[in-house]
């Protein structure tokens, strides 16, 4: 059932991986030859999708506390999509309150939402990997809305950006980014602090990249009813990182325990956009070549039962006749 699916491995980071598929996108032969499609966020139908976290949260919280007026939201993040789902539910019209981005010690988010930086350094492993990103690929969307929907002056900043490694505002834009968006930075010890204190405290176990999430909560001082921390992950995914902070650890699903057992499949690729396009052909190919031999071998049997069934069939008219 897993035969069409490749996991491709590639020598590099987040960033690198995410600079592939966007140059596989903007290659329009490969493109179009492959049907490439997208399933994460730098496809617009899942940052569309991640709008109804917010709208599902906000009547659960109100359903509960009818007097909040607006309901705060912390999420954790690292390449700015689910947050920025949380900026067009608020521009919608849902009564959002505070949007508070969350990040690890790759906080290029948090340095442009305190100091107007949008400066780009080496990445740091940590932790919470699926932030471990230095380039956010939505976060040009909401550029867009901070230069005036202007498409020239994005087109400026971004060209800029790819130039040197740095994007920096200033005054009124800058003002204007810090009423859209709060930000605070979790590093390894607070996450595990975090992660400590709520199991201790609470009986709930978060995963490394929720904690950074609910640190930013506490950090912002809005550890309060009418403010939603949105979770990401089981947290026994990440037994390495938990164990840090709580041992032994809560049991796990044993849906999720059967996979540490199971045999891990990947295709190793350079980093290069070149080798993985070929790839992807490749793979397509003997597919295209299986499922063709496939059909031959069908058509065969199919031929081999019509001849079976003609050979009795006329055996039986002889009969008849004698």
């Amino acid at each position: 059932p897993d035969s069409n699916i490749h996991c491709v491995s590639v020598d590099g980071t987040f960033d690198d991986c995410q600079d592939i598929v966007k140059a596989s996108f903007n290659n329009k032969e490969f493109r179009e030859r492959v049907h490439l499609g997208a399933v994460n966020s730098i496809n617009w139908c899942r940052v569309l999708a991640q709008t109804t976290y917010y709208f599902w949260s906000y009547l659960r919280v109100t359903d509960k506390h009818p007097d909040a007026k607006v309901v705060n939201f912390s999420v954790p993040t690292g390449n700015f999509g689910d947050i920025l789902a949380g900026y067009y539910a608020k521009k919608m019209g849902l009564p959002v309150g505070r949007l508070i981005v969350a990040t690890n010690e790759n906080d290029i988010l948090h340095r442009f939402f305190t100091k107007g930086e949008y400066h780009r350094y080496d990445i740091n492993k940590t932790i919470s990997p699926s932030m471990d990103i230095c380039v956010s690929s939505n976060f040009e969307r909401y550029l867009y809305h901070l230069a005036g929907d202007d498409a020239t002056i994005l087109a400026g900043w971004m060209k800029n950006f790819e130039s040197t490694g740095k994007l920096t505002i200033k005054g009124k834009q800058l003002e204007q980014a810090k009423k859209d968006f709060s930000s605070a930075r979790a590093d390894t010890g607070m996450t595990l602090e975090v992660i400590k204190k709520y199991n201790d405290e609470y009986g709930y176990m978060l995963c490394p990249h929720s904690a950074v999430g609910v640190s930013a909560v506490h950090q912002a001082k809005e550890v309060n009813m009418h403010t939603v921390a949105l979770a990401t992950a089981h947290e026994g995914k990440f037994p390495d990182a938990c164990r840090r902070a709580v041992d032994p650890l809560p049991t796990p699903p044993p849906e999720l325990s059967k996979l540490w057992k199971l045999k891990t499949r990947s295709s190793n690729c350079p980093n290069d956009a070149a080798v993985v396009q070929a790839f992807v052909e490749k793979r397509i190919e003997e597919r295209l070549a299986k499922d063709d031999l496939s059909r031959q071998l069908k058509k065969a049997a199919l031929a081999a039962v019509v001849v079976g069934v003609a050979a009795v069939v006329a055996q039986t008219l002889m009969k008849k006749r004698r």
